[in-house]
Order: C-alpha cells, then sequence, then structure tokens
C-alpha cells in the first residue's frame, strides 16, 4: 500500500510510515495541481496540512485512494461531500494543537497588553519609548471568549488563572454546561459590552463570517482589545480597521487573516496598535510531533486493520454495515447540515423520528451521522463520525430517538426536528430505490430535493406570478436554476420554493429577490 506526503510534516510521523511493513511512503510537497493529479491514482491513501486542496477533480481522478488524512483539525481545503461520494475516509487530528493555539491567543493578549512588539522594534531603532508604550493590566479585566469548544475552553481556563473575570458565548453549548465548568454564560450582544478584550474560538461557516462587524464595534467598550486565532473572515477587517483608527479598538492581535499571506495593500497592517502572527496558532514543535504522529498512527490503522479514528465523514462500524447503511448516513448528514443552516437562536434539543423498513439495520450509526452534520455547521473542533454524540451531550444537547414500522406514502423516513431558543425546524428524508437521497418535508411544507449543491429556500405568496417574477429576476443577474421544487402547506397561502443553482446568490441578489412583492423571505445554505 502506497501513501503520499504532499505538505510538510513531522519528520517523527515519517518515521512510523517508513518503519511499517507493507506500506510504502512517498515526500512530495508543493506540488501543482495538475502535477498531482496525475500522480493521485497510484496511492492508497493521502497525508495533507492546510496546502494541499482536496477538491472533487482531484478526488475523481484517485482511482486507488481510500483515506485522507488531515495532519490538524482544519478540513476547510478538502470537499468532504465528494469524498464521501467516492467512499474515500476523511480524518483529521483535533486534539494536537488545542493547547498550542490557547497558548498562542494567551501570549498574544499579553503581548498586546504590555506593547512588548512595539518595544523591541523601538528599542531596535535606538529609541526609548518608555512613555509612549505605556500597559495596562489584565487583573480584573473582563475577558469575552466567544466559542466554547476545546481551543475556547482552555483559554478560559487559563485567563481565570491570570484572575480575569471571564464570560462565554457558544451558539450551540448550553448556559448550564458553561456555568458548570466555572463561568458566566452571556448573551453575544452583551458580551460586547461587557469586555476589556474579546478572543474569538468558533469555525468559519456562513452564520460566522463577518460576525464582529461595524455593529459589534458599535456595542463595544471604547478601548476594547480584539484577539482572533481561529479563522479569518470572522472579523471584518475593513470594519476593524475603521474602529481602530477610532479609537474604539485599542489593539488586535490577528494570527489570521482573510486572505492569506495577507498583502501589504491590507492596511490594518499599516497600524501601530496591530500586532500580528503569520497564522502560528498550531506551529510548535509539540503540536506538528503530536500531529504527525497521529495521523500516521491513524492511516496505518485504517490500511491495515480497517480501523476508522476520527473519521469525519465514516462511523466506526464494519465494512458490510457500512455498505448497507451508506445512503441513509448521507441523508441524516445531509439533513443536519442543512437544519443548522436553517435554524438560529441556541440549540436545546434534537428529535429524531425513524419511521418504515430500514431492514433491521442498527441505526445509531445514523443518528450518530445527522448529530455530525449539525455540529460541523455550528462548532469548531474536531466533530467527527464517532464523538457527535458525546459533544452533543457535553453541550447540554437533549437528543432523542423514536422508531415506528408505519411510515405513510415512503418505504423509510427519517424526521428530524430542532428546538432551540428562538424557533423549532423540522426536517425529513427519505432514501429512494437504494441510494438516491432526498430531502421530502421542510416544516409543514412537502417537498422533494436531492440535498447536494448551492441553495436558496423562498418562502412567498402562492398566488400567480410569484414564481415567475422570482425566475426572471434570478435570470437577469445571471444565475441559472439547475432544480426547482415548490412545496406547498394544506390550506395555507403560502408556499416554499426549493431552488438550486449553478452560482451561489450574492447578497445583491438576494436582496433584489427578497423585494419582489410576492416575497416573504429567502435563507441560501450549502450542502
Amino acid at each position: 500500500m502506497r501513501v503520499l506526503i504532499s505538505d510538510n510534516l513531522g519528520d517523527a510521523g515519517i518515521k512510523l510510515f517508513e518503519a511499517e511493513d507493507g506500506i510504502e511512503v512517498d515526500v512530495n510537497t508543493g506540488l501543482p495541481p495538475e502535477e498531482l493529479k496525475k500522480i493521485i491514482s497510484g496511492y492508497d491513501a493521502l497525508v495533507i496540512r492546510s496546502a494541499t486542496k482536496v477538491t472533487a477533480d482531484l478526488l475523481e481522478a484517485a482511482t486507488n485512494l481510500k483515506v485522507v488524512g488531515r495532519a490538524g483539525i482544519g478540513l476547510d481545503n478538502v470537499d468532504i461531500p465528494a469524498a464521501t461520494k467516492k467512499g474515500v475516509a476523511v480524518m483529521n487530528t483535533p486534539g494536537g494543537n488545542v493547547v498550542t493555539t490557547a497558548e498562542h491567543t494567551i501570549s498574544l493578549m499579553m503581548a498586546m497588553t504590555r506593547n512588548i512588539p512595539q518595544g523591541t522594534l523601538s528599542l531596535k531603532a535606538g529609541r526609548w519609548d518608555k512613555k509612549k508604550l505605556q500597559g495596562r493590566e489584565v487583573l480584573n479585566k473582563t475577558l469575552g471568549v466567544i466559542g466554547f469548544g476545546k481551543i475556547g475552553s482552555v483559554v478560559a481556563d487559563r485567563a481565570r488563572g491570570l484572575k480575569m473575570r471571564v464570560v462565554i458565548y457558544d451558539p450551540v453549548v448550553q448556559p448550564d454546561v458553561i456555568e458548570k465548568e466555572g463561568f458566566e454564560w452571556m448573551g453575544l450582544d452583551k458580551l460586547f459590552q461587557e469586555s476589556d478584550y474579546i478572543t474569538i474560538h468558533v469555525p468559519k461557516t456562513k452564520h460566522t463570517t463577518g460576525l464582529i462587524n461595524k455593529a459589534a464595534f458599535d456595542q463595544m467598550k471604547t478601548g476594547v482589545m480584539v484577539i482572533n486565532c481561529a479563522r479569518g473572515g470572522i472579523i471584518d477587517e475593513e470594519a476593524l480597521y475603521a474602529a481602530m483608527t477610532s479609537g474604539k479598538v485599542a489593539g488586535a492581535a490577528l494570527d489570521v487573516f482573510s486572505v492569506e499571506p495577507p498583502t501589504t495593500e491590507n492596511p490594518l497592517l499599516s497600524l501601530d496598535n496591530l500586532i500580528c502572527t503569520p497564522h502560528l496558532g498550531a506551529s510548535t514543535a509539540e503540536a506538528q510531533t503530536n500531529v504527525a504522529v497521529a495521523v500516521a498512527e491513524q492511516i496505518i490503522e485504517y490500511l491495515k486493520n480497517n480501523n476508522i479514528i476520527n473519521a469525519v465523514n465514516v462511523p466506526a462500524v464494519s465494512g458490510k454495515l457500512l455498505e448497507q447503511l451508506g445512503p441513509f448516513l448521507h441523508l441524516a448528514d445531509r439533513m443536519g447540515c442543512m437544519q443548522a443552516q436553517l435554524t438560529c437562536g441556541q440549540l436545546k434539543e434534537i428529535n429524531i423520528e425513524y419511521n418504515g423498513d430500514f431492514q433491521g439495520l442498527e441505526l445509531r450509526p445514523v443518528t450518530t451521522a445527522y448529530l455530525k452534520g449539525v455540529l460541523d455547521t455550528l462548532v469548531q473542533d474536531g466533530v467527527n463520525a464517532v464523538n457527535a454524540p458525546v459533544l452533543a451531550k457535553d453541550m447540554g444537547i437533549k437528543v432523542t430517538e423514536t422508531s415506528t414500522a408505519e411510515s405513510e406514502k415512503f418505504l423509510n423516513r427519517i424526521s428530524a426536528t430542532i428546538i432551540t431558543t428562538d424557533m423549532q425546524c423540522t426536517v425529513a428524508g427519505s432514501v429512494f430505490g437504494k441510494t438516491d437521497a432526498r430531502i421530502v418535508r421542510i416544516d409543514d411544507f412537502i417537498i422533494e430535493i436531492i440535498p447536494e449543491g448551492h441553495l436558496a429556500l423562498i418562502h412567498n405568496l402562492d398566488e400567480p406570478g410569484a414564481i415567475g417574477s422570482i425566475g426572471n429576476t434570478l435570470g437577469e443577474n445571471g444565475i441559472n436554476i439547475s432544480q426547482m421544487q415548490v412545496g406547498t402547506a394544506v390550506g395555507g397561502e403560502n408556499n416554499i420554493i426549493l431552488i438550486k443553482t449553478d452560482n451561489v446568490l450574492t447578497d445583491d441578489v438576494k436582496n433584489k429577490v427578497l423585494a419582489l412583492p410576492k416575497v416573504k423571505t429567502i435563507q441560501t445554505f450549502e450542502l
């Protein structure tokens, strides 16, 4: 069996591959995409970090590939749905760089607070700027932590050791779970208003992109300091620049940028009160050794013993059961991903119903796949097809399952209801034939659509001309509709239209659709 390492990997991981009988390893880093595509068919496993892009096109050429292993957490560079369709397991190493990233956050906070980078530069330039670079203490200051996953919780614990007041906002973890850990839960707006420092530890998703924007800065204290070691784009950089130049934000410490590496034209880099590092959150010798060893051990175990560790798209079940469950796992994962994008508010409860003939199969892996689909969209740290139920429990989310042999209209149907602090949302799906997954219900609306691609959900009045006006508006803006389904609630005056498009709908196009007289709401999501 052959393993290709296409990004830089710690020597400890390479040596594990080299020492393993029956495995041949090649280290070939920095390959252009077309060169990688030419050789990928000769390998059973691919080991990456963040540089290699595992696209649907590459996967199509990877005729023998069984597993992709990421030395680290983030999988933004892997097309996971395409890998799942190809039967390629995708693994990451979620625990290897947690402490490292948390420590980097605290280091940036302290360096920013005491002007350490600026002091170093001034001394090297022959200046003694002692009065100009006066700092502040962190003792008794309030640190607002956005995101209480693995990294955020370690940051909170370290800050508590510095005698700071730590307040937490997390869109998923329940307040009582946070309070049991000895921290103060707080709504996001209040956290903005009360924090002296704000640090971000959530994933970059549709909901979190631009989370820290002008409206957020307007709510913050004058003199607040902001740290981001999560993902670029969660902070609106244009709004941050304006807040820093106005004096609202006294300092910012960034390890990540919207475009990496940032160009010299990025105005933030001109500010004296910005300190920054080139995405060093996970860059320690210990972390690189940890993730290199972990990814090597996981891939060896999978290739030689078919045991799955930290896979984000494959449950830990036998090969035969996996083959039988495959269509239901895919459907459940897509349902969960869809609902996570359709709902808002603090997630409290999930109810899953299995109706009809599931051929006597064990359905717990299907529930896990659904929970993974939900949590993948909402949390930052290492959700996979094994740990999703544990994470949901730790977050205080109540999960119930029921099963009946009866199912109206469908041979089998999976129905899931999410209850949040703000709303309730139900989505149902079914597998047609042997493998074809379909969404068949959204709340009270009956519909049928393939759960993949760029999708838009529109609520509109059930009146003549409504659908035509939507189609015309999209066409006038260069958007091709590849699939459309209309759902009507019995006895209702409203429709939903679920549209699949060839391109992502921009905010400008969405606003034009929303301005149509018969359109009530529009939501877009990616599956």
